[in-house]
């Protein structure tokens, strides 16, 4: 079955619903790279006309991977709800844009039909969006979990403290610690990209961030970002672990060359569910995703990269995680080329991930290469924070001397916080205010001021 449209007396014909998805996207330089991108701006626009008419039950119809192919299809068409999908099983793509623009649809309504989308439902009626339409239907929709604290809660926006260290010194890494808890930042979690994935040290990582966080008593977790096999490993041999970690795919070769399946997810999950270590909830999986990961693994099947981004949301949903996390310009321009593509994909990301269900977060950033600067991100920064965004990153001077990359700084979240009025995770915020690092309104406290804190520094120093 094939889609048309009609403009200016020219026909434009596309084979499938796969083609007519990847035409409509916006601009990008990966979909150029696959070869599915539309050749003009006049063929952009007879796609988003024909994906305006087409009928959101199609999608259940017509699967861009093959259900008999690939695992995350299957997830995805298995674990769909038919009565959550009711309310809106009547509507077109252009239809329910409407209906998610209008005033009525709220938190709960968006809640209510999450279970009924699927990702490539999200993914298509987020190519007939403008970014502030992206922007406002997310900022209603408010996905909370809790581990040690209460993520996701209206008017507050969380910061993952990210200490990485070239060679995991134990002193660097306790030393960037210490600057963003300074900073008020680290109630996402406090989490590390090691240098090495040797068993011996990912559990001196994980000791050292479990001690600090139990002998002053943060309400947060901490994480180690290795592979979840590794995280397997440091769980048999006792290792203080919070969160599993793991960067995912939206179909299932993806997932194979990251050297995983569903099935290890769920026995990572399980194991370290039976640790017990949540305090307030049992959210404790972390995902990583980022546009152009599939064509990067040449595991594309031809579909576009924004929509495979939605559907490894689609896999993330059956966990139930803590944290996902769009690591937006991380893997670079060949896939989204500079600041205005980064910018769009973050926001076409966030609104996805928040249609779904999902806890998001984005990484604001860009390769050194990328035709992309700080002021870019400061304004996906600022985008985001209105949109709601769950949590961002924190790394000292934005500048992550491990990856090499760059990132949101400790300054950037007190900037938006500031400019928003965005609280932290309740309990994290309590825990401030009584280490004399902010007042009763969450405002930084002058560094002169902060006197509670140096017992820490001191320990830290140690």
């Amino acid at each position: 079955m094939g889609y048309q449209h009609v403009a200016g007396g020219h026909r434009y014909h596309f084979a499938d619903l796969r083609a007519v998805m990847a035409c409509a996207s916006p601009a990008r330089s990966g979909d150029a790279l696959a070869g599915v991108a539309a050749t003009s701006e006049a063929e952009r626009m007879a796609a988003r006309c024909a994906l305006a008419e087409v009928p959101l039950k199609r999608f259940l119809d017509e699967a861009l991977v093959p259900y008999e192919a690939d695992a995350v299809t299957r997830l995805i068409i298995d674990r769909h709800d038919p009565a959550a999908f009711a309310e809106i099983a009547h509507l077109t793509v252009g239809d329910f844009r409407e209906w998610l623009l209008r005033r009525e649809t709220d938190d709960a309504a968006l809640a209510r039909v999450a279970p009924g989308i699927t990702p490539e439902m999200a993914a298509a009626v987020s190519k007939l969006m403008r970014n502030q339409d992206l922007i406002l239907v997310a900022s209603r929709r408010h996905v909370v979990t809790r581990f040690r604290n209460t993520l996701g809660l209206p008017g507050r926006m969380a910061v993952r403290l990210q200490p990485n260290h070239p060679t995991d010194d134990p002193r660097g890494v306790a030393a960037a610690i210490l600057d963003g808890l300074l900073y008020g930042c680290g109630d996402a979690v406090i989490g590390i990209n090691p240098a090495g994935d040797s068993l011996a040290a990912i559990t001196d990582l994980l000791v050292l961030t479990d001690t600090l966080r139990s002998r002053f008593d943060i309400p947060t977790q901490t994480c180690v970002l290795t592979h979840v096999t590794h995280t397997l490993r440091a769980i048999e041999a006792g290792a203080p672990v919070d969160l599993v970690f793991q960067s995912i795919g939206g179909t299932e070769a993806t997932n194979r060359s990251f050297g995983i399946d569903i099935a290890l997810l769920a026995e990572a999950r399980d194991a370290a569910r039976s640790l017990g270590r949540g305090s307030v909830g049992d959210n404790l999986m972390y995902f990583e995703t980022g546009q152009g990961g599939a064509l990067s693994a040449n595991a594309h099947h031809g579909v576009d990269q924004q929509t495979l981004e939605a559907r490894a949301y689609g896999l993330a949903r059956h966990f139930s995680p803590l944290l996902v996390n769009t690591v937006v310009g991380f893997i670079g321009p060949e896939y989204l080329y500079d600041g205005r593509q980064i910018v769009r994909a973050g926001l076409e990301d966030h609104f996805c991930g928040k249609l779904l269900g999902l806890p998001m977060g984005c990484d604001i950033c860009y390769t050194n290469h990328a035709e992309a600067d700080q002021n870019d991100m400061d304004t996906l920064l600022t985008l985001l924070a209105s949109a709601g965004v769950n949590f961002i990153m924190g790394v000292p001077g934005a500048d992550d001397i491990m990856l090499n990359y760059q990132s949101t700084s400790f300054h950037d979240a007190a900037y938006v916080r500031q400019l928003l009025g965005l609280g932290r995770a309740p309990e994290f915020e309590a825990w401030l205010r009584a280490m004399g690092v902010t007042d009763d309104a969450g405002r930084l406290l002058p560094a002169r001021e902060r006197h509670p804190m140096l017992g820490l520094a001191t320990e830290l120093s140690a």
